[in-house]
Formats: C-alpha cells, sequence, structure tokens
C-alpha cells in the first residue's frame, strides 16, 4: 500500500531502511517503500490493474477481453458513487480480493476447521484463567471465534470506518472549500467527479491496506485499539501459524500467550468504559485540524484537465495534505500516542506476569512481539498510513516499565484503579519519568468521600468505605473482584 495516502508523509526522523516489512511489502503488492507513492496510484485491486502511476493506465494497460467488463463495471461504480468521504463497498472489495490473493509468502486464506475453532476456545478460556490472578480487572470477553483472514476484514470494517471517515471527510471538505462560491457553481460537475473519484481512491487505498493487514495480524487487537465486535475475543490460526513458524516455539505455546494478549486486552476495554470513545476521539481531534495548502489546491483545480486526472495525483504526490503543525494537532496526537502507549504497555506487563510462570518461552515471545512492533510492524505501518500517526516504539516499552513499577509498589488494585478516569493515567512526561510517577504522593479522597457522604445523608458517623489502604485503589475499582 502507499507509504504517502492522502498525501500524508512518514515522520521525516524516520529512518528509509529501518523497516524490513515495508521493503517485504512491496513484493506483496501491498505496502512497501517501492509501491505508490499516493491514493490514486495502486489500482492492483482493479482487474489486471498494473499499479502504474496512471489509475487508468493500470486499470486498462493488460487488461484481457474477459477483463473488460468488470474493469468498465467497476470504473461506472467509481464515478457513480455519491456516498460518503469513502467508498466502503469497494474498500470491502478489494480487501477481499487482496486477501483471495494471498500473501506474499504464498499463504492462502483458507475456512477455520473444527480442530482449530475448538483449540482458540481452548487458549482463550485458559488465558482469561491465567489473567485472573494478574489483574482485577474480571473477563472481558463473552465469547471467543477463530477467523479466517476474510472474516477477520468483514468484522473490522465498521471500526476502520469510524476512524478513517472523520480524517477522509476533512480532506475532502478542503478541497471543495478551497473553491469560491462562484467558481463552486460553475466547477459542480468537475467537483462532483471529482468526490466520487475521491471517495472510490480512499476506498481502494483503505481496501488495499485492510487487505494486506488481514494477511499477518492474529487478532482483533493488534494495533492496540478494539476494531472487532465488543466482548469477542477473537483469533486468526492461519497467521499464527505463519507468526510462529520460524520461532522455534512448541505451536501450542504460541496460541496461548497470543491468547493472552487478546484475552488482556478484551478485559482492557470492556472495563474502562471511557477508553474506546477517548482513543476514537483523538483521531477525530486530528482529524478536525487537518489543514490543506491552499495555494497548491488553486494551481491544480485552476489547471486540472478532466481527461488527465494524473494531474491531481502529481498535486498529490507533492504533499498537498500535508497536517498543519499547529498546537491542536500536536495535542491530539499525543494523547492518542500516550493512550495506545499505556493500553500496549499494561497488556505487556500483565501478559508478562501471567506467561512467565508457565510458558517456557515467554520471555522469548515477549521480546518477539516488541521487535515485531518497534522494526514498524503491519499494524503500526497500516495505522500510521491510515490515519497520519505511528506509535513510537519507546513510548510501548516505558509504558509497559511504568506498569510493572506500579504492581510492585500499589498492588494489583492500585495499579488497576488508574483506568477509572482519564486524568488519573499517566502522562508523556510520566513515562519519561516513571518512578517519579510510581513513588508520587497519591491523592487521598477520603475526606472528600466523607463530605459527599454525608451530604447524601450518611451523617457524620458513616463508615469511610474508600479508606485509602496505600494501594491508590476504591470500593468501585475492587468491586469486580
Amino acid at each position: 500500500m502507499s507509504d504517502t495516502p492522502f498525501g500524508f508523509g512518514l515522520p521525516p526522523e524516520e529512518p528509509e531502511d529501518g523497516d524490513d516489512g515495508k521493503k517485504k511489502g512491496s513484493e506483496g503488492g501491498g505496502q512497501g517503500g517501492q509501491g505508490p507513492a499516493n491514493p490514486f496510484s495502486g489500482f492492483g485491486g482493479l482487474p489486471g490493474g498494473s499499479g502504474g502511476d496512471n489509475p487508468f493506465a493500470a486499470m486498462f494497460g493488460s487488461l484481457n477481453p474477459n477483463d473488460l467488463g468488470a474493469a468498465f463495471q467497476q470504473l461506472g461504480q467509481m464515478l457513480s458513487y455519491e456516498g460518503g468521504p469513502v467508498n466502503w463497498d469497494m474498500a470491502k472489495d478489494i480487501a477481499r480480493q487482496t486477501v483471495s490473493q494471498g500473501t506474499a509468502d504464498g499463504t492462502k486464506d483458507s475456512s477455520v476447521s473444527p480442530g482449530e475453532r475448538s483449540a482458540v476456545e481452548e487458549a482463550v478460556r485458559l488465558a482469561d484463567l491465567w489473567l485472573d490472578g494478574v489483574t482485577s480487572l474480571p473477563s472481558g470477553a463473552s465469547t471467543s471465534v477463530a477467523w479466517s483472514r476474510a472474516e477477520w476484514v468483514e468484522a473490522t470494517l465498521p471500526a476502520w470506518k469510524q476512524l478513517v471517515d472523520p480524517v477522509a471527510e476533512r480532506v475532502g471538505a478542503a478541497m471543495g472549500d478551497v473553491l469560491p462560491e462562484e467558481m463552486q457553481a460553475m466547477a459542480g460537475p468537475l467537483l462532483g467527479m471529482m468526490r466520487s473519484m475521491g471517495g472510490a481512491m480512499f476506498g481502494q487505498q483503505i481496501g488495499q491496506a485492510v487487505g494486506v493487514l488481514a494477511g499477518e495480524v492474529v487478532g482483533s487487537t493488534d494495533i492496540g485499539l478494539p476494531l472487532g465486535p465488543a466482548g469477542k475475543a477473537a483469533l486468526l490460526p492461519l497467521n499464527i501459524e505463519t507468526f510462529g513458524k520460524d520461532l522455534g516455539v512448541e505451536k501450542n505455546e504460541v496460541r496461548l500467550y497470543l491468547a493472552l494478549r487478546e484475552a488482556a486486552h478484551q478485559r482492557l476495554f470492556a472495563h474502562v468504559p471511557w477508553l474506546r470513545s477517548h482513543l476514537f476521539g483523538a483521531v477525530e481531534g486530528y482529524a478536525r485540524g487537518i489543514q490543506v495548502d491552499t495555494s497548491k489546491l488553486e494551481d491544480v483545480v485552476g489547471q486540472l484537465d478532466p481527461s488527465h486526472p494524473e494531474q491531481l495525483q502529481e498535486a498529490l504526490q507533492q504533499g498537498m495534505f500535508q497536517p498543519e503543525d499547529t498546537p491542536a494537532q500536536k495535542a491530539a496526537l499525543a494523547r492518542l500516542e500516550t493512550a495506545l502507549a499505556l493500553v500496549e504497555g499494561w497488556v505487556d506487563a500483565v501478559v508478562h506476569e501471567a506467561a512467565k510462570p508457565r510458558l517456557t518461552s515467554a520471555d522469548a515471545l515477549r521480546e518477539t512481539l516488541r521487535r515485531r512492533r518497534a522494526s514498524g510492524g503491519p499494524a503500526e505501518q497500516t495505522f500510521a498510513t491510515l490515519i497520519g500517526l505511528e506509535l513510537r516504539p519507546r513510548r510501548l516499552r516505558d509504558a509497559a516499565r511504568l506498569w510493572a513499577s506500579l504492581t510492585d509498589a500499589r498492588g494489583l488494585d492500585g495499579r488497576d484503579a488508574l483506568w477509572e478516569h482519564p486524568d488519573m493515567l499517566p502522562t508523556a512526561e510520566d513515562l519519561d519519568d516513571p518512578d517519579g510517577f510510581v513513588h508520587r504522593e497519591q491523592m487521598d479522597f477520603s475526606e472528600l468521600d466523607k463530605m459527599l457522604g454525608e451530604a447524601a445523608g450518611g451523617g457524620p458517623g458513616k463508615p469511610d468505605l474508600k479508606k485509602d489502604d496505600g494501594g491508590g485503589g476504591d470500593a468501585e475499582g475492587d468491586s469486580d473482584k
């Protein structure tokens, strides 16, 4: 998939050769550094498409007569689209096509067998049992499922829609807002065509991204966000087998360790009710701050020849949609980046605590997954590509150390009680100084609780049910134990 979709470039400090996954992705028609440079390239998902610089050349350049009808049908779908900022029907079709083509190593998707389904259910059940002893948050998975890659695509598209639509909508609005009203009236048909093509091209880009990602993820929470339905712990047996193939670790241990991670994520998102909206809200906040270089857009629109759509492609390639470096943008990105690091760090810490006494390969699997994330694994690349954000791996390790230190200093209840409200969580500055946060004097709410109890009619003699025991927890945080 593209390295600069929607015109966003990767952060300048990222080394060009720092991610072997990108180079490999280019071989698989996916997301390599040698792949298309913008969302108007890479129409490889269309029948016979070559993914060349000109999307129409890519579409028709190597067609055989049998594919011509299908290509015209897809072109008609592109130009007739009148929905939102992303053509999600096209995104779904292309994601399914990408999955059906298989991964770069030649692995094809397959239906989940009854044996694989039973193995996943047993792994999640055992994982939840182990996690009971290392966190005060109860199980968050009401069901466990084993998905094929195609099933993962179907199940996660609603979450991708919620993540990507705000960004695509802001970009599309900026394209229309830049023209004076009188010009908008004159250019109405052209703008309508551009919106239709833009929605389809965003859909193509996202569909390809999701399809490539489906070939590598092992569950529903690989990017630290709840992509699947609430309360459903999901693993992909085919991808788990591929993940563990060269590790030298027994297959059941790999499956169980990954089930621990999936089940830990499910606990967090099920019992921290504000967390999902906090994360997705940060993405929307980031989208609201997107600005467009209007001078470039005005030049492009003024000179655009409808018979040469590659002109708009070239403008995107030049960074027409670079986000403006405003305080609001920085705040939204920092909030999301820190929250994701805290989620992943908590999962890393509790899974390690549960797995280390029981799995001989726990340390090796932990380090493998950390390196996968640190090297810009497929989940990180896709998330960065779709919304212009990269989770810094250094934050993940810092967060894991902080949560482990909190466990030692405050116990399970005190550590997990910090999830009761976003204002109680460590900040980015706290990740720089975890020891300072861990040993900082905790707020004592006992007097406030006493006053609230008396105001509610409990009287001055009402016992304090939230007396601070040094663990930072309270009755509400411990009620699920």
